[in-house]
């Protein structure tokens, strides 16, 4: 049985089905974000300058690896930056700041992903309002980058990114559940910049994989070692087949194995009966820890942003940090 998601990227029959529900589901969106504009229901300012991170669609687009770069751009121009995410799929309690050692049992895979390759200060929990009140409590930081929460509009925001699949957008175009949509494409403003992962728009990005590392231990590989060698490819991400097709793309030959985002692995979903490697996404690998396998690998990615983008993103923030 085909799962719904499947019938969200063309205007087929069961997308028309349920665009009733889609148009109820519409209004209630409309409604919810009608009432904190109105006042009816609060927001809250942060103490610091916040950015938003997120996307208007259901599924993966590369958020993470755009949220690192941005971290080591605004590092660089002597900024102290900290995080803010939801922890989906982690167990709390909330909020907490993440601390050398942290378990993505506890606080999720994308924030102990973010505090591993950043080593910023991370605090992670479902209320951003929370999370950034705690992130200004313990640390000194000029400006808070926030992962998701595009919807969360308790927590005012000073800019919204909103990332965007190149190769699937927005999809038929329909509001869940009958598209992708978490909200209307009307719901982007002045507010909202839109940066796209691949593509040739001004603000855009591309994605390339850096290295290959063996899941604990020191060694590292280029992905060019892999080169038609066949191995099992395990990806539990928003969208599988953007990690598979990077895999293929560099000559390496793929047995798929899809699993829903933000997945618990345990060590019977990565024992396949052969001494194949078993490559995986460096999200997926902060689960996978406390595996005994040395066939197991994860690939880590950097992005290289347009000059456009990274021009007008500098400014933007000078005017946010500086007034």
């Amino acid at each position: 049985m085909k799962s719904l998601d499947h019938y969200w990227y063309d205007r087929n029959l069961i997308a028309f089905l349920l665009w009733p529900v889609s148009l109820l589901f519409r209004l209630l969106v409309w409604a919810r974000l009608k009432a904190y504009q109105l006042g009816v229901f609060k927001s809250f300012k942060a103490a610091k300058p916040v950015i938003i991170i997120g996307n208007i669609a259901v599924g993966g687009t590369g958020k993470t690896p755009l949220i690192l770069e941005l971290c080591r751009i605004l590092s660089s121009c002597g900024l102290k930056v900290g995080v803010i995410s939801r922890g989906y799929g982690g167990t709390g309690p909330w909020p907490h700041q993440l601390y050398e050692g942290a378990e993505a049992e506890a606080s999720g895979d994308e924030p102990v992903q973010l505090f591993q390759r950043t080593k910023l200060p991370v605090v992670v929990g479902p209320d951003r309002v929370e999370d950034a009140n705690l992130l200004c409590k313990q640390n000194e930081i000029d400006i808070i980058l926030a992962d998701d929460g595009l919807q969360h509009y308790r927590l005012q925001r000073d800019l919204e990114l909103v990332v965007i699949d190149q190769q699937r957008q927005f999809g038929n175009g329909f509001c869940l559940p009958a598209g992708p949509l978490r909200e209307p494409l009307s719901r982007l403003n002045r507010q909202s910049w839109c940066i796209y992962n691949g593509g040739e728009q001004k603000y855009s990005f591309t994605i390339e994989p850096s290295y290959v590392k063996q899941l604990g231990s020191d060694c590292t590989e280029k992905l060019s070692a892999f080169t038609r060698t066949t191995v099992h490819a395990v990806a539990g991400i928003g969208n599988p087949d953007r990690f598979f097709n990077m895999l293929k793309d560099h000559g390496i030959k793929v047995i798929e194995h899809p699993f829903a985002d933000h997945y618990q692995f345990s060590e019977s979903d990565l024992n396949f009966a052969d001494d194949l490697p078993v490559l995986m996404t460096e999200k997926d690998s902060v689960k996978c820890k406390s595996l005994v396998n040395n066939n197991l690998w994860y690939v880590t990615i950097d992005i290289k942003l347009t000059e456009q983008f990274l021009n007008d993103f500098k400014k933007q923030v000078v005017q946010l940090t500086h007034g």
